[in-house]
């Protein structure tokens, strides 16, 4: 993806300025892996999150895929092996994972359907499909949407309401923000079963770096979900 290729060293850096945010994402992406597993991750990006699960949980992930070859570079130096395809068009082994885990970019995927097709025939009997994203009904979802529609953070109507250091908007500009609802509707579709739901990233987006943020049941709060269905 264009924006990615681009901006990839703005995406790094500005969870690395967002520290206790990064640290609240990463407790969620980590609630439901399971080491030992055979775990794709579906647009890596620069595979950050990949390395802070191998280096703070001992998870360890080796495949990624991701369109951004800027992107990919970063995380295949971090040690992931990275195919650079779209997600609606690369080819996965069937039944070969164990857990296909799409963290931050459901947003970025055109064709959700086709991907959670994929998703679903490239799982062993048993394995779970992992949608983590900022869902359309949150609050930072909506601020994003804004921020889009008036082509800037520096906007009055987003004086006063908006993150001191909001993501890029590049990279906001480029996303499709989906409801929890439809992401459900789209795995049961595709047969998936036996749901489970967490989320953080609790407080307002203004204070959502404040300090880090716990993992709960659920996905009626959290500006931040993760949609775990398995495949029986």
């Amino acid at each position: 993806m264009a924006a990615f290729d681009e901006h990839a060293s703005a995406y790094d850096s500005w969870f690395f300025d967002n520290q206790n945010l990064l640290t609240s994402e990463l407790k969620l992406v980590a609630h439901f892996l399971d080491k030992d597993s055979e775990i794709l991750s579906v647009g890596c990006g620069s595979g950050l999150f990949e390395s802070l699960l191998a280096k703070d949980y001992d998870i360890h992930i080796k495949y990624g895929i991701d369109p951004s070859k800027d992107m990919a570079e970063v995380a295949e130096k971090r040690g992931l092996q990275v195919d650079i395809s779209p997600a609606e068009t690369c080819e996965i082994e069937p039944n070969k994972f164990d857990i296909i885990m799409f963290n931050g970019s459901v947003s970025y995927i055109s064709d959700l359907d086709i991907c959670i097709k994929k998703a679903f025939d490239a799982l062993k009997t048993g394995g779970k499909l992992i949608l983590i994203d900022v869902p359309k009904e949150s609050g930072f979802a909506s601020l994003y949407n804004l921020a889009s529609a008036v082509d800037t953070w520096e906007h009055p109507l987003l004086a006063h309401i908006s993150p001191a250091d909001p993501y890029p908007i590049e990279l906001v500009k480029s996303a499709n923000w989906r409801t929890s609802d439809e992401k459900i509707a789209l795995m049961r579709a595709n047969s998936f079963v036996d749901f489970e739901y967490a989320q953080t990233l609790l407080t307002h987006p203004m204070y959502a770096n404040d300090k880090v943020q716990e993992v709960i049941e659920g996905y009626d709060r959290g500006d931040y979900v993760a949609i775990c269905g398995y495949k029986k």
